[in-house]
C-alpha cells in the first residue's frame, strides 16, 4: 500500500504546481512523456522507467508506464487503480488511502487557481534556478511525511513542470523528467475516458 500511496502523493503534488504557471484550465488536457529515475543507496545505476501521462482537470490523472513493464495508474477522486494489459491488478479506494481525497482536492483546487489548497498540505518556498523557477515542497503533516517517507520535493518549472526531484530518508531519491508536453483543448479521448471510467 505504501508504494501506491507514494505514487498518488507524488503525482498529485507534482501536477498541482501547474497552477502556478497558469497553464491548465477546465476543458484542456496536458499530455506528455516522462522518464523516472530511482537512485537507491548502494546501487551504482538508477532504476529507470519511461512512459506517457495525461492530466485532465475535472477528470483525473492517467500515468502509463511503458518500460521496463507496462503498468497503467489512474488516479481520480475515488481512489487509485493500477492495471497491466487491461487487467486490473490493484485498487485502492479513498477510504484505504485516507489522505488521498484531500490531496485530490488540492490538485483540483490548485488547477482552478486555489493555491491555498497546496499551501495547506506543504511548506512551499520558491527561488530562481537558471531558466527555471524551483519550488521546494515539504509535507506539513507528520502522518503523510512518515507514511510516505518523503523529506522534500523540488519542482523545476519553465512553462510546464520540467523536472521533479524527490528526497527520501536514508538517502534514496527519485527524479522525474517530463518531455514533449502539449496542452490540448477539448474532451478526453475515448481511451482516456475508458481508463478513467475503470477507476470509478
Amino acid at each position: 500500500m505504501r508504494r501506491f500511496a507514494f505514487s498518488a502523493y507524488l503525482l498529485l503534488a507534482t501536477f498541482a504546481v501547474h497552477a502556478q504557471t497558469g497553464t491548465l484550465k477546465n476543458g484542456e488536457v496536458l499530455r506528455g512523456r516522462f522518464v523516472q529515475e530511482r537512485f537507491l543507496v548502494g546501487f551504482s545505476k538508477p532504476v529507470v522507467s519511461e512512459g506517457s501521462f495525461a492530466l485532465l482537470p475535472g477528470f483525473g490523472l492517467i500515468w502509463q508506464a511503458e518500460s521496463p513493464f507496462p503498468v497503467m495508474t489512474v488516479i481520480t477522486g475515488n481512489g487509485l487503480v493500477q492495471s497491466v494489459d487491461g487487467s486490473e491488478t490493484a485498487r485502492l479506494t479513498a477510504s484505504r488511502l485516507p489522505f488521498l481525497p484531500r490531496l485530490y482536492d488540492m490538485l483540483s483546487g490548485a488547477l482552478t487557481g486555489n493555491l491555498l489548497a497546496l499551501e495547506n498540505e506543504f511548506s512551499v518556498t520558491s527561488a530562481a534556478d537558471g531558466r527555471f523557477m524551483r519550488l521546494r515542497l515539504e509535507p506539513k503533516r507528520a502522518d503523510a511525511a512518515s507514511a510516505l517517507a518523503i523529506v522534500s520535493l523540488d519542482i523545476f518549472i519553465d512553462r510546464f513542470v520540467e523536472r521533479v526531484e524527490i528526497l527520501k530518508p536514508g538517502g534514496d531519491r527519485d527524479r522525474l523528467i517530463f518531455k514533449n508536453q502539449i496542452l490540448h483543448k477539448g474532451e478526453p479521448t475515448n481511451a482516456e475516458l475508458r481508463a478513467l471510467g475503470a477507476a470509478k
